[in-house]
């Protein structure tokens, strides 16, 4: 089963729905649907119940999909699969050797990531910063966690990184990392039952200039080094998430060090079970 965060253009307020084929069954009203849903101790069960009372289907096409969150926060998980590791290394040889003790450490990396405020949802634009000139997205199964952090279902994510900001110096991470439009996430969040087999779940990066696509990548969930139990036990120790919170689990494809967004750009992360989440790029001050 998957679930869509949306509104439509004669109810501004945010709804949330049950996917069916083309067409999505409302379900729940409301700013804080998602988190009321995220509090309930038998997510799956509350969605049969809601469908129960399910408003009338609205053709997905004819709404407007957004991020799949309300209040919750968004961290990221770093250097979880071989590649993510070669590419740190690259990115500073003073880091290089930091990278490599993360990556075959016990406890992993971990780091806030977003705020929904600077979270966009489908078709809407990530931004590269100002004063950045390498520039990447990196294409991330996110878990969408209960506030008792049980595993309710995944979505996909892209976690925009400044490289040369980071490989600069590893305690620049968080500008690195966090800013306005510095994460997409959706379109659905497909519940955890309905997931294919995670040694089975691709991931496939795709970037468009001017409509060609000048990189494209795979990687696959059975390359990660991490188990997501785990990084899930690593985030909720001495943190608590009242409203929930959606963990990026890391990233298996890098494009090539020469390469960098430019605004124009199109970015999609397709995964397996969950779909396709596109995003046009831009750089400038983001709109308030």
């Amino acid at each position: 089963m998957r679930i869509m965060k949306f509104t439509t253009s004669d109810d501004p307020l945010p709804q949330l729905g049950v996917i069916r084929g083309d067409s999505v069954l409302p379900v729940a009203r409301g700013e804080l649907a998602l988190s009321e849903f995220l509090h309930s101790d038998d997510p799956s069960r509350t969605l049969d119940g809601l469908l129960l009372s399910a408003g009338s289907p609205l053709r997905i096409v004819e709404v407007s999909v957004l991020a799949p969150l309300d209040r919750q926060e968004v961290w990221g998980a770093g250097v979880t699969y071989e590649r993510s590791k070669v590419a740190r290394e690259q990115e500073s040889d003073q880091a290089a050797s930091f990278y490599d003790l993360v990556y075959r450490a016990k406890r992993p990396e971990l780091f806030f990531k977003a705020t929904p405020s600077r979270v966009v949802g489908p078709l809407e634009p990530v931004r590269v910063r100002r004063d950045s000139n390498w520039c990447e997205p990196e294409p991330e199964l996110a878990l969408v966690l209960s506030p008792k952090l049980k595993l309710v279902g995944f979505t996909a994510g892209n976690d925009m990184s400044a490289r040369d900001i980071e490989g600069e110096n590893p305690l620049y991470l968080p500008q690195a990392k966090v800013y306005d439009g510095c994460c997409a996430l959706g379109p659905v969040i497909t519940m955890a039952d309905a997931m294919p087999s995670r040694g089975s779940t691709r991931i496939v990066l795709e970037i468009d200039r001017t409509g060609a696509t000048i990189f494209q990548g795979e990687t696959s969930l059975a390359r990660m080094v991490r188990r997501l139990e785990d990084l899930i036990d690593w985030l909720g120790r001495e943190n608590l998430f009242p409203d929930g919170v959606i963990l990026l689990t890391g990233t298996g494809i890098v494009p090539p060090d020469d390469f960098s967004l430019q605004s124009g750009d199109v970015v999609r992360i397709t995964i397996d079970g969950i779909g396709t989440l596109a995003n046009p790029v831009i750089e400038g001050t983001p709109a308030s």
